[in-house]
C-alpha cells in the first residue's frame, strides 16, 4: 500500500520561507514523477511543481517560478518543496502526489495516482 505523508506546513508572514516534505512509502511501480499541488477555498487545483524520476527534470507553475524549488532524495524516498518569498496568494492546502505523466500535462491532477492528505500553508500580509 502506497502512503504519502506531508510535513512542514505552517503560518508565515509575506516574504518568509517554508519547506514542505513528503515521505513516500510502498511500491510506486509504473510512476515517473512526483509533484506538489495546492488548493485554496474557491479556487481550482493548481500544480505548483513537478520532479521526474532521476531528479533532474523539473517544472513549475508560472505563479511560483523563481520562488519555489522542488527536490528529491531518492535514498530516503522523499520529495521536498522549498518555498521562498512567500505571498498571501500562496496560502493553500498543499498536497504531494505521485503519478505518471507526459511533461506537457504534469499539472493535471487526474494524472496522479497517489496523494497525500495535505499540509496547510498560510501566508499573512
Amino acid at each position: 500500500q502506497v502512503q504519502l505523508l506531508e510535513s512542514g506546513g505552517g503560518s508565515v508572514q509575506a516574504g518568509g520561507s517554508l519547506r514542505l516534505s513528503c515521505e513516500v512509502s510502498g511500491p510506486t511501480y509504473g510512476t515517473n514523477c512526483m509533484a506538489w499541488f495546492r488548493q485554496s477555498p474557491g479556487k481550482e487545483w493548481e500544480g505548483a511543481a513537478v520532479i521526474y524520476t532521476g531528479g533532474v527534470l523539473t517544472d513549475y507553475a508560472d505563479s511560483v517560478k523563481g520562488r519555489f524549488t522542488i527536490s528529491q532524495n531518492s535514498a530516503e524516498n522523499t520529495v521536498s518543496l522549498q518555498m521562498n518569498s512567500l505571498k498571501p496568494e500562496d496560502t493553500a492546502m498543499y498536497y504531494c502526489a505521485v503519478g505518471i505523466t507526459a511533461s506537457n500535462y504534469w499539472y493535471r491532477e487526474n494524472m496522479y495516482k497517489y496523494w497525500g492528505q495535505g499540509t496547510q500553508v498560510t501566508v499573512s500580509s
